[in-house]
């Protein structure tokens, strides 16, 4: 019998694990790699903030366009350029806007990456925010020394 909790169902292989957590990576981006990007100005990424107008105007990550994942529409979306990768957020953990606002550009036809920890995990990792409707920016933003991860 075996006595351990974790090693009741036992651990794949190394393959496996490989292959899944390269699979799990290609959804998911987390707010200090986001940071970076921004920081560094790359232009094939667009952050979306899925939350409503007015939480997006009391603090936002700076460079996310505002569209709430409720307003996603094909028309809404209609001017979004296809060949950008769009990373959703929202408030965090306990909040599924940015998983909504994924799967409804996903499902419109859109590349898309969900930020995990939403603002929640921004403002723990100490990045800035904008504020306002205007989207800001984080170009030539220290980011800092390292990731803790």
């Amino acid at each position: 019998m075996n006595d351990s909790a974790v090693l009741h169902y036992p651990p794949a292989s190394p393959t496996e694990t490989a292959d899944y957590m390269q699979w799990k990576l290609r959804f998911h981006a987390d707010a200090w790699d986001v940071a970076e990007d921004l920081s560094l100005g790359l232009d094939r990424l667009v952050v979306v903030d899925t939350r409503s107008a007015a939480h997006y105007a009391q603090g936002h990550v700076p460079g996310a366009i505002s569209l709430p994942h409720r307003e996603m529409t094909a028309e809404r979306c209609a001017q979004l350029d296809r060949s950008k990768v769009y990373v959703t957020y929202c408030d965090g953990i306990g909040c599924n806007g940015s998983t909504k606002g994924a799967y409804k550009l996903a499902a419109l036809g859109f590349l898309v990456k969900e930020m995990l920890g939403g603002l929640d995990f921004w403002k723990r990792d100490g990045h800035p925010l904008a504020t306002g409707t205007q989207p800001g920016t984080m170009r030539r933003q220290v980011v800092g020394m390292a990731c803790a991860c």
